[in-house]
């Protein structure tokens, strides 16, 4: 049950303004009612108070890419549930049904401040199916989903040719020619099931791949491309544009190379997981100095762990290391809040500390971004899920 709660008197980051400010923020019913330097009235006498005071406010930390609840602590024999290593093309998976909310990893990331991920199918597929949106406090995945089906996850580069090199794909050429083989079938299909209209016995077959790709070829949902290389940022742009799709660019390890080509193109980049050895050819580039070079290029960018490659709770700290590297801190906050939501489309709930918003806090001793900073509360939809 919900009740009014008042943060009183915190130093509040919103992830809007760039400095921050003291003020009381109250909660309602799971969402941010008011905010103002010092709030009085009948709401304010009746709510449970949790002083902030000395303390520092910030949003509940988002991860735009990771495969928390798929992948994560303790798998059992069988392996983890994040790659389907049968078939290349898997559109019609979707991350909700392998999700396990009592994976204690994300009890871990939950403490950490990540309040809101975005998991879904990892990079062994060309198209390997849709990311969910979820809160990391519940033990029912049905009840923490902010959105079941945010994006369709495809992969390019050295991930596919290595999973399939030995099957049916072996290069790049391979990948990019099947992505668009998909994409014209599903024009077809929609074509038909269009024309078809309520005559049953016109429409075409029933193909759940194709059925799961409609909301892309309709600008509904954005391919979330697994790239690496800039060759490879290339091809998901080209294709995206041929198709005039919807698209997030995850990974973007080259970014500093093509960095005003990127924000020319205005696609949202994600960046990570850069706290790991280069393990292959496609990772030289990898650094922390990428996420800044491509924020002052003026890309949105969001920074992103990849979990469990670097554990979910250690998403902050990967902030406060591009900013080690020379990213602009209030960018950096920004790029683990509110960027990080509307690369994954939920910027309407979480992501800022705004009257309306979703009341997921981290309210901590200092900045979470440095490392000896201790988290003291965690609230998610006004309730505190964490006290130290």
């Amino acid at each position: 049950m919900n009740h009014a709660r008042l943060i009183k008197q915190g130093l509040v980051h919103d992830a809007v303004h760039r400095e921050p400010y003291i003020a009381d923020i109250l909660v309602e019913n799971g969402r941010i009612s008011n905010i103002a330097p010092v709030l009085e009235g009948k709401s304010v006498n009746d709510a449970q108070i949790l002083d902030a005071t000395g303390l520092e406010v910030y949003p509940g930390f988002v991860e735009a890419h990771c495969h928390l609840g798929l992948d994560g602590y303790a798998i059992g024999f069988e392996g983890a549930d994040y790659n389907e290593m049968t078939d290349t093309l898997t559109p019609h998976l979707s991350a909700v049904d392998g999700l396990n909310p009592l994976d204690q990893s994300i009890r871990y990331a939950m403490e950490g401040g990540v309040t809101c991920v975005a998991a879904g199918p990892g990079s062994s597929n060309i198209l390997g199916g849709a990311f969910t949106v979820y809160k990391t406090v519940g033990k029912r995945i049905d009840n923490m989903i902010l959105k079941e089906k945010a994006a369709m996850k495809c992969a390019f580069g050295e991930n596919p040719k290595r999973c399939y090199k030995d099957k049916d794909t072996y290069s790049r050429m391979s990948i990019a020619a099947k992505l668009r083989m998909m994409l014209e079938k599903t024009k077809e299909y929609l074509a038909k099931q269009e024309a078809a209209g309520d005559d049953i016995l016109k429409r075409p077959a029933y193909d759940p791949k194709l059925e799961a790709l409609i909301p892309v070829i309709k600008g509904e949902m954005p391919l979330k491309a697994h790239v690496h290389q800039a060759n490879d940022i290339y091809t998901a742009i080209r294709i995206a544009k041929e198709y005039h799709l919807k698209l997030t660019l995850d990974h973007c390890t080259d970014g500093s190379l093509i960095a005003d080509d990127l924000a020319k193109e205005g696609y949202p980049v994600a960046v990570g997981p850069t706290l790991t050895h280069a393990t292959k050819f496609e990772l030289k580039n990898k650094s922390f100095a990428t996420p800044g070079d491509l924020a002052r290029a003026g890309c949105q960018v969001s920074i992103i762990t990849d979990s469990p490659v670097i554990p979910q709770q250690f998403l902050p700290l990967c902030a406060g290391l591009a900013v080690k590297s020379g990213m602009d801190e209030f960018e950096a906050l920004k790029s683990i809040t509110i960027h990080a939501a509307k690369h994954i489309g939920v910027a309407k709930r979480v992501g800022s500390l705004e009257i309306g918003k979703d009341a997921d806090f981290v309210i901590a001793s200092g900045n979470p971004m440095v490392s000896d900073t201790k988290i003291q509360y965690v609230l998610i939809d006004g309730n505190i899920t964490f006290e130290a």
